[in-house]
């Protein structure tokens, strides 16, 4: 069963069983450079976001230059991570550049919220990311959760229809529609906040799936890479819909 299943979910893998070049074991990836790759990447966005939060304040006087650099940064990491994903193979210097861009953003996002919609939900937010790490490892390694063809085609649809949604809600609102679709806002923003979580988490054992499948085919340690990328796009959308959500459910209480 198992087998059937590396033939064709991972398109690394199909690409490699068709290369005629593909790596000897000494070369294969391990769990121990996935687990280094994503640590120098997430290291790198956390290190960017407190430095960022540090340097670029968000008190009125410097407001817009401080929302000019973190919306640049984003729109850099847009554009280094679409070039990543479509570029036949991993860069690690792309890879890193891309979490420098979004550990800017994130850092201005973080302490904007902070100080002037809720303070103290960024550390409530940080714990919930990890907590949902961990509860999508445990129930992936012990079979709660079991990554089939079925499992990654719902979750792809899912995905696609909440960016849909979400492109939806920012065209109504760009055009007159104060609260756009309602999305942002009550309770209909706490059920997409948790929506956005649950996929998030989804996206999580897709991940774990593919770095055992690549390890159990030996796929080249360059791959690593790729998966230390894929974790941290996920661990980002995670921990801006967990502050998004936590945010809302504090307006929430305030009414």
């Amino acid at each position: 069963m198992e087998q059937r299943s590396l033939k064709s979910s991972n398109p690394v893998l199909s690409r490699l069983r068709s290369d005629p070049t593909a790596p000897a074991a000494g070369d294969a990836m391990t769990m121990d450079d996935v687990l280094v790759r994503t640590a120098a990447t997430l290291g790198t966005a956390i290190l960017a976001a407190v430095l960022s939060w540090t340097v670029l304040p968000v008190d009125p006087a410097s407001l817009g230059a401080s929302y000019g650099i973190a919306a640049g940064a984003a729109l850099a990491a847009l554009v280094v991570g679409v070039a990543q994903s479509l570029a036949g193979r991993p860069s690690p210097a792309m890879i890193l550049t891309y979490a420098a861009c979004e550990g800017v953003f994130l850092g201005v996002l973080s302490n904007t919220v902070s100080t002037h919609l809720s303070p103290g939900v960024v550390v409530q937010a940080v714990l919930g990311n990890m907590a949902v790490f961990a509860a999508v490892l445990v129930a992936y390694r012990l079979r709660w959760i079991r990554v089939t063809h079925r499992f990654r085609g719902f979750v792809v649809a899912a995905a696609t229809g909440l960016v849909l949604l979400t492109l939806a809600n920012l065209l109504f609102s760009a055009f007159g529609a104060d609260d756009g679709l309602g999305l942002d806002s009550g309770g209909l923003g706490i059920v997409f906040g948790v929506a956005g979580i649950v996929l998030g988490a989804s996206f999580l054992a897709l991940h774990f799936k593919q770095v055992e499948d690549g390890i159990e085919a030996g796929v080249p340690r360059e791959q690593s890479w790729t998966a230390a990328f894929g974790l941290t796009v996920t661990l980002v959308w995670l921990y801006v819909e967990t502050l998004r959500l936590l945010t809302l459910v504090r307006d929430d209480d305030d009414y």
